[in-house]
């Protein structure tokens, strides 16, 4: 007998991000879009705008206080950072309680919300419907430094670099293709957003330094680690290749994973396991897809999981 499919809702939908869970959900046998709001596109018909996606819904730009009475069973918050809670304090003051993702960074420090970078988290999840989706950044700094987290002997240091797709529709400098022509931009060098949640969440403090390069998706991150022991290559490989065996979604290579590889994937790939000659400091390579591993992808994850289904329904592998 079919089930009813559950039914979601995207806030904030014109978004590159939100294009991609659009994408994602339409292929998904257990989800129904409800609704996507945008009020730069309301009233325009979604596929239009979203490659891929076949359907009548239009984009609807609804007040937060009337989100509640939409119904919708899951309700995805792809916003700028600081405007989520207006929409999470309207579901409260209606008494509605949907499994909500938000995908912005406003509630990856509020221990009332499940933080869910599943490959890190997964058995920490007790049946929360508030879900923080981590950063794009964030997930391949902690991917790099989690298996080693006993053996440092310094906070790690994580050089970035990001296509300009990271830095979101609203014109600026840092997603303007002219100005970033033949360019690498470095930004926010110190206390960045996604360091300080990395720090959070590994429990120890890891420094970063994120730049904007010309090409519109994917990201890499080198990190460098002083280890408080010597250790061998082979030793290394083999803690990476355990912390991460059975997952789908994080690939552990031999040599250092390219950016142009993992682009338009859903996995993240962790690889390039460089030591120093004594033993002490080694170098480690993680890329991924900041708009899927590092936005939506991972969002799904969480949302399937939310409402029971294989955690990688719909999710190419």
């Amino acid at each position: 007998m079919a089930t009813s499919k559950k039914r979601i809702g995207i806030v904030g939908a014109r978004g590159h991000t939100g294009a991609e869970l659009i994408r994602l959900v339409a292929a998904h046998p257990a989800l129904e879009l409800a609704y996507v709001s945008s009020r730069e596109l309301n009233g325009q018909c979604v596929e239009d705008h979203v490659e891929g996606y076949k359907g009548e819904l239009r984009y609807t730009s609804p007040a937060h206080e009337e989100l509640p009475s939409l119904d919708a069973d899951v309700v995805v918050l792809a916003l700028p950072n600081g405007k989520a809670s207006a929409f999470v304090e309207a579901f409260d003051a209606a008494g509605k309680d949907p499994v909500i993702v938000d995908l912005s960074a406003d509630y990856r420090f509020d221990n009332t919300w499940y933080y869910g970078l599943p490959e890190l988290t997964r058995n920490k999840w007790r049946g929360e419907k508030r879900i923080s989706n981590p950063g794009c950044y964030a997930t391949a700094i902690q991917l790099s430094i989690a298996p080693l987290k006993d053996v440092l002997a310094a906070p790690p240091v994580c050089f970035g670099v990001s296509g300009y797709s990271g830095a979101g529709t609203t014109p600026s400098d840092k997603n303007d293709p002219e100005k970033l022509r033949d360019n690498l931009m470095p930004y926010s060098l110190t206390g960045h957003m996604h360091e300080k949640e990395a720090s959070r969440h590994l429990g120890i403090p890891v420094e970063f330094m994120p730049h904007v390069a010309p090409h519109f998706r994917g990201l890499t991150v080198t990190t460098n680690l002083y280890l408080s022991r010597a250790q061998k290559r082979e030793d290394v490989f083999a803690r990476f290749q355990q912390a991460y065996a059975g997952e789908k979604l994080v690939r552990v290579l031999d040599e250092a994973p390219w950016v142009s590889n993992v682009a338009g994937k859903h996995h993240a790939e962790v690889g390039g396991f460089t030591l120093s000659a004594d033993g002490k400091r080694l170098v480690v390579v993680a890329t991924l897809d900041n708009l899927l591993k590092g936005a939506a992808t991972q969002a799904m994850q969480n949302i399937n999981r939310a409402i029971g289904v294989d955690e990688y329904t719909a999710i190419p592998a």
